[in-house]
């Protein structure tokens, strides 16, 4: 709906159209969700989800114009909204909204001219992130939570790269200085340590959908199990500390509804 007005012309252009829309989505269906559901009103037309440019979302019908500027979202994801559960019909929003962002992004790429290596680029930063269905669903892997018993600290991650822990597991031990003949146990070690750190990385905020990071503030739904930055969710620190069952806007607003 907004492609005359947004050209971008590079890789790297392209690329942060698709991460402002895909964080635009993700909003809505994850921390913005009560309202996307009203929005997709059944007895409306056939309505779409726009992801914007400047990270906003929007709920509208189609364009008019016949081939549209940009390529079209899915047609009707209203129509199956009492149709289904709930959770299933967010996912399918998801793994279509996946769809058209991938679509809107080559179509930048095919109307400006993009080589084959920059296509290739374009598509390997892409990849770098999670899809929506995956930040929605909560489909990738994730480090066991840890348990802390009589505390309400097990949900708050916060601190400095140096001594904050990776969400849901601890950091691993190192492994002690290598002597003669420790060779293989140095290197089973090694391959441990390398498997933590790569859980650490696919752990994801669940309302925006970026990976953990060891200097950023972070909080744990207790009733979902996902983690969320703190800034994504408007909980300081400070706050956190004085909250002893953590609900994130999405588990709020089904409790609300229900």
């Amino acid at each position: 709906m907004d492609g005359a007005a947004y050209n971008p012309r590079t890789p790297e252009e392209v690329f942060k159209d698709f991460r402002a829309r895909r964080a635009g989505i993700i909003k809505a269906l994850t921390t913005d969700v009560e309202k996307f559901y009203q929005d997709c009103d059944p007895e409306k037309e056939n309505l779409c989800l726009y992801g914007l440019p400047n990270e906003t979302w929007e709920v509208n019908l189609p364009a008019e114009e016949v081939p549209p500027e940009l390529p079209e979202p899915a047609l009707g994801i209203n129509f199956a909204r009492d149709g289904m559960d709930e959770k299933d019909w967010l996912a399918l929003v998801a793994v279509h909204s996946d769809a058209w962002l991938l679509s809107v992004s080559f179509y930048f790429g095919a109307r400006f001219g993009f080589s084959k290596e920059d296509r290739k680029r374009l598509f390997m930063m892409i990849n770098g992130l999670p899809t929506i269905y995956e930040v929605v669903t909560g489909v990738v892997k994730k480090p066991t939570k840890e348990k802390t018993p009589k505390s309400n600290t097990k949900n708050i991650k916060s601190g400095s790269k140096s001594d904050a822990p990776p969400p849901r597991t601890a950091k691993p031990t190192p492994p002690p200085p290598k002597e003669e003949g420790d060779e293989g146990e140095d290197n089973i070690a090694g391959e441990e340590g390398e498997e933590n750190e790569d859980e650490h990385e696919n752990t994801l905020c669940g309302a925006c959908g970026d990976n953990y990071a060891g200097d950023e503030f972070w909080i744990c739904c207790d009733a979902c199990e996902k983690w969320f930055h703190g800034k994504c969710v408007k909980i300081t620190p400070a706050r956190a500390e004085h909250i002893k069952q953590y609900k994130c806007p999405g588990c709020s607003n089904k409790r609300a509804r229900a």
